[in-house]
């Protein structure tokens, strides 16, 4: 549920604590812990905080941005599932779209699409459909994503596959679909893996 800034003072009342404060307290406990189970469970409420509107401008004031692009390099998978949800939730805005995209965010998404973890591929194939612009379109649409988006459409996870048609159906043209068949046929895929 979307919540208003009015919401949330009623809600809270004079003297409670505030989303900002609160918010900031979750980013200097992911920060400063030292338990991943603590860092898991901090990035996964950054994310979820991240699907409400309301919460944008105070995640842009906290550079919860850059915290969820940083954390996408990391090697803890369950790290990197709550940092690419957070950030499918964030690029819906556009200064945070924009601040994603000239931060080498496509890369780092992209890289999520060879994850073990289905979740984080789920979550990296919307980010993508959400990053497009006229200025990304051709990066995210390149000849390896295509192609990796095709294999996606054939798998058994029926989420994956529904979300890689949508995908090509979408944002892909006749030409860069053909393209790609002719890559698998010629047995070269894409550096992503198979889900």
């Amino acid at each position: 549920m979307f919540s208003t800034k009015e919401y949330l003072q009623k809600k809270t009342g004079p003297y409670g604590i505030g989303r900002l404060s609160f918010l900031q307290s979750l980013v200097t406990e992911f920060q400063d812990s030292s338990s991943d189970d603590a860092k898991h469970q901090v990035l996964a409420n950054l994310a979820n905080f991240a699907y409400d509107p309301v919460n944008y401008e105070f995640m842009w004031q906290l550079n919860v941005v850059d915290l969820f692009l940083d954390t996408l390099e990391e090697s803890d998978e369950t790290l990197v599932e709550f940092a690419i949800a957070g950030v499918c939730n964030l690029c819906l805005d556009k200064q945070n779209k924009q601040f994603i995209l000239k931060n080498d965010g496509v890369r780092l998404v992209l890289r999520c699409l060879s994850s073990p973890n289905e979740e984080v591929v789920l979550s990296a194939v919307t980010t993508l459909m959400f990053l497009v612009t006229p200025e990304s379109i051709a990066e995210i649409t390149s000849l390896p994503v295509v192609e990796c988006m095709l294999r996606f459409s054939h798998s058994l996870n029926k989420r994956l596959s529904n979300l890689a048609t949508v995908f090509l159906k979408d944002y892909c043209n006749k030409d860069q679909i053909e393209n790609a068949q002719q890559l698998q046929r010629q047995g070269k895929g894409s550096e992503f893996t198979t889900r």
